[in-house]
Order: structure tokens, then sequence, then C-alpha cells
């Protein structure tokens, strides 16, 4: 078997997955730096067409957790599974096709400041060609911006977009490769209440149109009622609760409790 019919055989699996298996799964993870403990031995299991938000307190591990999972950062210890593959056993190569189906959104859009919106988009497809499967660039592009409603911005600088837009592109960037599993990162902040209800709102139309699983860190209560299947609370570095939002905002718990003043 070529390396060509091998990636088509990974994407005919991902696109069929079991939805009984998690797309990622996460035991015992730990990470410090230095002597400051982030990770305590976390753990967490995201299934298919799931959006599972995680709450915790600014520092406590929330956007250090998503950089593991995309090996922005290495773990110390643990074991990372995303689709099924260990993380640790994977060699550049591999990690690199792993990559292509986990998209990441960034807290600050990561926009390329000197590319248009158009060559933004253009920039992962032609790092992983194989994505296209037969599609052209250009309709590729189009329909990634469709789906995020900014068809009109494809020729504008990253400069002469508000926040929100910025956010929106960096979404659509995101969605061309077609992941199936979106990471996002704090992706209301920073935004004004109506700007932050889109974005709430874009999230699930793309969860329904592309099903996708997603996994949100957020301290936005608002957004985490909305948006969450199920929901993860960090605490001292480990998944202290776990539950619906409902569940969790009716506990007893004074760490949970602390989550849901004003709710």
């Amino acid at each position: 078997m070529n390396q060509q019919d091998k990636i088509r055989e990974e994407l005919a699996l991902i696109e069929n997955w079991d939805p009984a298996i998690p797309l990622i799964e996460i035991e015992d993870m730990r990470k410090a730096f230095g002597d400051h403990e982030v990770l305590k031995g976390f753990n967490l299991k995201l299934f298919d067409k799931e959006n599972l938000v995680i709450v915790g307190k600014s520092g406590s591990g929330k956007s250090v957790l998503l950089k593991c999972i995309v090996q922005l950062e290495s773990m110390d210890s643990g074991m990372l599974k995303v689709l099924g593959q260990d993380i640790a056993e994977l060699d550049h190569e591999k990690l690199d096709r792993i990559r292509a189906n986990v998209g990441f959104l960034f807290q600050g859009s990561a926009l390329y400041d000197s590319m248009t919106v158009r060559e933004n988009l253009q920039f992962p497809l032609r790092r992983h060609p194989e994505r296209r499967r037969g599609d052209e660039e250009s309709s590729l592009i189009l329909d990634a911006l469709k789906s995020v409603g900014l068809v009109d911005a494809i020729d504008l600088m990253p400069s002469e977009l508000s926040g929100g837009m910025k956010r929106r592109i960096a979404l659509a960037r995101t969605l061309i490769l077609r992941p199936k599993i979106i990471l996002y990162d704090e992706p209301t902040s920073g935004l004004d209440p109506i700007t932050s209800k889109e974005i709430i709102e874009l999230i699930l139309e793309i969860q329904q149109e592309y099903g996708t699983a997603s996994l949100i860190i957020t301290h936005d209560m608002d957004c985490a009622r909305v948006i969450s299947n199920r929901m993860i609370i960090l605490v001292n570095g480990i998944n202290y609760a776990e539950g619906t939002y409902h569940e969790l905002l009716n506990s007893k718990d004074s760490n949970i409790r602390a989550f849901f003043k004003g709710a």
C-alpha cells in the first residue's frame, strides 16, 4: 500500500468513527513548569459529535491542556490518545496527519498579519494537499468563508478586520481541512456580548453542519450553558467534577458552586 492509499484509508476510518470510542482519551496527564505543577493527573474522554466544555480559574492549566493535546507542549507523564493513536508513539509524519484532523482556534485568532484572508486560508491547504479530496482550492476557501458569513472579506488584511471578524476567519481557516475535532481556547474572550453570542451560535452551527466534536475551554459560563453537552471543572490540576451544566449548577459542593455565582 502506497502513502496516498494509507492516507485515504485513515480518512475513511475517521469519517466512519465508532461513536463508542473516544476521539480524545487522556489518563493521568501531568505537566509542570519547574516546581510549579499545573496538571496533576488529569483525565478526559471526548466522544464523537460532542461539545465538551472545560472551566477553571485563570492559571489552572486549561490552555496548557489544549497545547499538550496538539503537542505544542509535551506532557511530563500520562497517556494521551487522539483518534485512537497513542501520541507518544507517533513519528513526526504521523503526528502531522493527526494534527490535520484536529483544528485549533487560538484565543488571539493567530492570523498571519502579512497575509490576506485568502492567503491565510490557503496556508493549511498547501501544507496538507491530501485534505483537498479532489476539490479546488478556491471552492474550499469560499465554502469555509460562507460557513462563517465572511465571503466579502476574502481579500482583506487582518488589520482591516474587527475582533469578531478575526475570530470568524480563524475558525474558517480551521474548518478548511474538515477536522474531526476542534479545540477552542476561550472563543468569546475579549469580545463584546453581542459578538460573543454570534460566535457561540456559530460554534453550534458548525457542530451541526460538519459533525465535529469540540473541546472548549472558557471562563464564560453563559457560553458553557448554551454550548456544552457535558462539562468538566478543572480544580487543582485534576478533573474535579464532571456532568451537564444543570447537574453541576445544582451541586452543593462549594468548589463547584464558585463557578456558578450569579447563574
